[in-house]
């Protein structure tokens, strides 16, 4: 067995926090000078909190409907009105959503495309020493999947954690006006509690994701490499 098949694959260099990976790809997000991208930021960043709000109202919305359909409400403009609204704020959350699905994705795959030609470029511009020993298989296993968690990773932190962090302040808010602060803090002890343990857990487990992705990475290059120089 030659020294590159024994020497074990790590194209992931030091590890670093998600905060800075995130933090890494801001400046790709906004892009100097971009104001097309610019704009679609702005536009996705509103589809989302629209969405939210839609969304937080909703049951609102759904409680008094049916509490003016008791029989001590005589008109039926008002639960009219109120379904009506329902179905809208129904309907406006899921649009939104789709909406911003729709905004983002030419901003998320320019991204993309930008951090993968970065990527061919430096690769270009290595030593004559790296193209000799590269390990081929496994270092189009790691690019494919570093372009794949890129938009997973964009998609996480725009999408899904910020959204969620919102919708957490405003439910949290709406049940303190509506009922009283010992239930808004049961509720927001509750939301933080799970956070915390998914975080842990998460934590937990990314060093066997990070070792799974070495051992595939590995396997990739033994396959691949075996093949070209059969």
């Amino acid at each position: 067995m030659n020294h590159m098949s024994r020497r074990r694959l790590n194209l992931a260099g030091e590890s670093r926090s998600t905060l800075a990976t995130v933090r890494s790809l801001l400046p790709y997000l906004w892009p100097r000078g971009d104001r097309g991208a610019h704009l679609r930021v702005l536009a996705a960043v509103g589809c989302l909190v629209a969405a939210k709000i839609a969304t937080v109202y909703i049951p609102l919305i759904y409680s008094h409907a049916v509490d003016a359909l008791s029989p001590a409400h005589h008109a039926a403009t008002i639960p009219l009105a109120l379904i009506l609204a329902y179905g809208l704020l129904r309907v406006s959350s899921a649009g939104f959503g789709e909406l911003r699905d729709a905004v983002f994705a030419a901003v998320q795959q320019r991204t993309v495309r930008r951090v993968a030609l970065q990527t061919f470029q430096h690769m270009h511009r290595l030593s004559l020493r790296f193209h000799l020993d590269r390990q081929t298989g496994g270092l189009s296993r790691s690019i494919e999947r570093g372009t794949a968690g890129i938009q997973q990773v964009l998609r996480m932190a725009v999408f899904n954690v910020i959204p969620t962090l919102l919708e957490v302040l405003m439910v949290t808010g709406i049940i303190w006006d509506l009922f009283d602060w010992r239930y808004a803090l049961v509720t927001f002890g509750a939301v933080a509690s799970y956070i915390a343990f998914t975080l842990g857990f998460t934590t937990w487990r990314v060093k066997y994701r990070r070792e799974m992705n070495e051992m595939d990475s590995e396997a990739n290059t033994k396959a691949l490499d075996s093949l070209l120089n059969f």
